[in-house]
């Protein structure tokens, strides 16, 4: 896979250009504040009408207009409001509005790898993902560094969408660590499977179950919090910084010799013969169509499960604990939205 960098990209391409930012959440505020400090000519922020962004918007000094109002003037449209809300602002706001031969782009495949939007074909459509939350990339950015960011072209009507997506990339400072290329399915795909078996369903299920096991056998719920959830941190940043094999060398021999000796026990070939299963209901659209169903119902599922995972003991057990520790932050953002 070639990496790409500040060097290859050709970013006066879109210094002199109008681009609108779609959502003022996590990514939205960090992408509309790089583009600016980067030079860029007009950077727009796109909401709907009686948006909670507005005024944070607003004070950070952007335009603010709806999305049907900036696609008008945009030459460039960046698509960073909440997967479950793009298919419905591209259809009611940008199709009709967006000028002839703009470029809609995406930081995330899955309404165009699943179809939930058909773009017009005289659109540039392509993809600029940042690998990190909102605030690293827009504080790494601030400080000379950036994100190392994956690039997508899905339709080149102009001929320029390539070297548009590499400018971007630059632009918000993916450039400065990395910008990798990819597909809209590659990177839709991956990026839901390792949320969903990995990241956030397989981590979270993993520490509830060692959680409930400590609990159940008598010992203190503070001491299976500290064991099974807020050490994940210590063992991520070590993985994170150095990778599984070095992280190994900064822990415990007993650690490591119960990394080995019991890691397989937890994760079994039933497991992994899931996780296959889990690939192919993403794969073949599956978990989309649940999701997007339950979103057009008004989100009972989600709602029902939130309420579950609210109640669980172990988050009245963390926030008692979180209490004693005055330094963590109760405050990061959340999502990007519009």
């Amino acid at each position: 896979m070639r990496v790409y960098y500040d060097s290859d990209a050709q970013t006066d391409i879109l210094t002199p250009k109008t681009i609108t930012i779609i959502g003022y959440g996590s990514q939205g505020h960090a992408h509309a504040g790089n583009l600016r400090d980067s030079g860029v000519a007009r950077v727009i922020v796109a909401l709907r009408e009686g948006s909670s962004s507005r005024k944070a918007a607003e004070a950070a000094g952007f335009e603010v207009m709806t999305p049907g109002e900036a696609a008008k003037l945009s030459d460039i449209v960046m698509m960073l409001a909440p997967d479950e809300n793009q298919q419905q602002i591209y259809a009611d706001e940008l199709q009709g509005a967006m000028k002839e031969g703009a470029a809609l782009m995406f930081a995330h495949g899955l309404n165009i790898h699943f179809g939930l939007i058909t773009p017009r074909p005289d659109l540039d459509v392509f993809m600029v993902a940042p690998k990190g939350p909102g605030h690293m990339v827009r504080s790494l950015y601030k400080d000379g560094k950036g994100v190392p960011c994956l690039i997508a072209v899905h339709q080149d009507s102009s001929g320029q969408a390539h070297a548009m997506a590499l400018a971007y990339a630059s632009l918000i400072g993916g450039g400065r660590s990395g910008i990798l290329e990819t597909n809209f399915r590659e990177e839709c795909e991956t990026d839901l499977f390792g949320e969903q078996a990995v990241l956030c369903g397989g981590v979270s299920e993993l520490i509830y179950a060692g959680y409930e096991t400590l609990v159940d056998a008598g010992y203190q719920p503070e001491m299976a919090y500290f064991e099974c959830l807020h050490e994940v941190k210590l063992i991520v940043d070590l993985i994170y910084e150095r990778g599984i094999s070095e992280m190994r060398t900064k822990i415990s021999n007993t650690a490591e010799y119960g990394d080995y000796k019991t890691g397989p026990r937890i994760i079994t070939d039933e497991t992994r013969a899931e996780m296959k299963r889990v690939l192919e209901d993403i794969q073949k659209g599956r978990f989309v169509r649940d999701f997007i169903t339950d979103t057009k119902a008004g989100g009972p599922e989600m709602a029902a499960n939130r309420r579950l995972a609210a109640d669980h003991p172990i988050e009245t057990v963390g926030a008692r604990l979180r209490g004693l520790m005055p330094w963590m932050d109760q405050d990061a953002p959340k999502s990007e939205g519009n």
